[in-house]
């Protein structure tokens, strides 16, 4: 007999397999992709092929074999998602360092590491995910890896354009998740902005400090000869026209001053959000965030683009728990493969999360959950090898609390 938790999570990934979109996938491979999830979920320590090896039914040669395999890690997580996150969700995207060694390993190169505040020899991946701004969350959907400078150059693109390709090829899977997508201020320029748009999808983000926007001339024709008037002046972020600006939220800590401006950078109007921190009755920050939907409420633009730095908590839990650095490959598919699976793993944690979740204070522990799985795993061995029957009443006590051994207490 195998322990319940292992049950369950194994029934969940397999009933996403069973969605028309993986009919074309075999037994042994649906097999393999439940084995390898549960055990980059299940164990503790580096994760690569020689250790995949040891805790798993397969040896280290077909999980090389199967990792060079392409597998639809994106249609996958969207499915798994839309079980359970609210309708008020965004799309966040934010690439992610990998340290990484070895000159025959695809898309080495130089790239920025927000950790060390410096750029650094490795790999890139440009992580997009559904955050579930109700329960404050992450979900990771698909990571593409950034080409190396070589094949950049060669193609003539740079990491702008290779990240805005991307938003324009899923643009129909984004939109089946929600409207907007959300980034930093990095991605605040025009050429990004307009592959956003022109994907048919909002692009909300922050604005540089010395921005160059203007306001609206709603006026009468002046009657004097040439072009008509436009704008009326440039916004004073310092001292916005309160006449021009409605103030949305006036509170302690926050307010904000939203309108309708033209944006010089991008040659568009967008729905200025101007957000005013106080600590101790003193200003403390004073931020500029936009949204290309000019409908859309300043609190709201504001609440979307802070709930995307949940996307990060992903690439630390994945890094930290599921092995997302630990990988032994240098092709470009067992990469991009090992890559996804460890945040789908993540994926599967929260899943759980969510799923038994009764109280809004209790947070999300990775490292709980990685005790949790492991604990399931090494007590499946126990009892498959010894034949104990888990389920019955004097064991069950003892089986749960072996499970809950070497959590931390919330």
């Amino acid at each position: 007999m195998t322990p319940k938790v292992n049950q369950n999570v194994k029934h969940l990934i397999i009933n996403v397999l069973r969605m028309n979109v993986f009919s074309g996938l075999n037994k042994a491979r649906k097999n393999f992709i439940v084995s390898v999830l549960w055990h980059f979920l299940s164990i503790k320590g580096r994760i690569n092929f020689m250790q995949l090896e040891r805790y798993s039914p397969y040896c280290e040669q077909t999980h090389r074999i199967h990792f060079e395999q392409e597998f639809d890690f994106l249609s996958f997580n969207k499915n798994l998602t839309e079980r359970i996150v609210s309708k008020d969700c965004i799309v966040a995207l934010d690439p992610c360092y990998i340290p990484k060694s070895g000159l025959q390993t695809y898309g080495r190169g130089k790239f920025w590491s927000g950790c060390d505040k410096a750029a650094k020899f490795g790999l890139d991946i440009c992580g997009f995910a559904v955050v579930d701004v109700g329960n404050n969350t992450a979900f990771h959907l698909k990571a593409w890896q950034t080409p190396g400078i070589e094949e950049r150059n060669t193609q003539e693109f740079n990491l702008l354009s290779h990240y805005a390709c991307i938003v324009s090829q899923n643009a129909k899977a984004f939109k089946e998740i929600s409207a907007y997508v959300v980034a930093d201020a990095y991605f605040s320029k025009k050429p990004f902005v307009d592959s956003v748009l022109g994907a048919e999808l909002h692009f909300i983000s922050r604005l540089r400090d010395d921005s160059v926007l203007m306001y609206n001339y709603y006026g009468k024709p002046t009657g004097k000869r040439g072009r008509p008037k436009k704008f009326e002046g440039r916004v004073n972020i310092k001292d916005p026209d309160t006449s021009y600006f409605e103030k949305e939220i006036c509170g302690e800590e926050l307010t904000i001053y939203t309108a309708v401006v033209h944006s010089k950078a991008f040659n568009i109007e967008i729905k200025l959000a101007i957000a005013v921190f106080f600590k101790d009755g003193r200003e403390v920050a004073r931020k500029l965030y936009f949204s290309t939907d000019l409908q859309q409420q300043g609190r709201l633009i504001v609440c979307y683009y802070r709930s995307r730095f949940q996307i990060e908590f992903l690439y630390r839990d994945a890094k930290q728990h599921t092995g997302l650095t630990d990988c032994q490959a240098r092709s470009k598919n067992k990469l991009d493969f090992h890559f996804n699976a460890s945040l789908t793993a993540v994926n599967l944690a929260k899943f759980d999360w969510l799923s038994a979740k009764t109280d809004n204070k209790i947070p999300f522990s990775m490292a709980n959950y990685k005790t949790f799985f492991n604990n399931a795993l090494m007590l499946e061995q126990f009892i498959c090898r010894f034949a104990i029957n888990p389920n019955s009443a004097k064991n069950q006590k003892i089986f749960k609390e072996l499970l809950d051994l070497g959590k931390i207490a919330a």
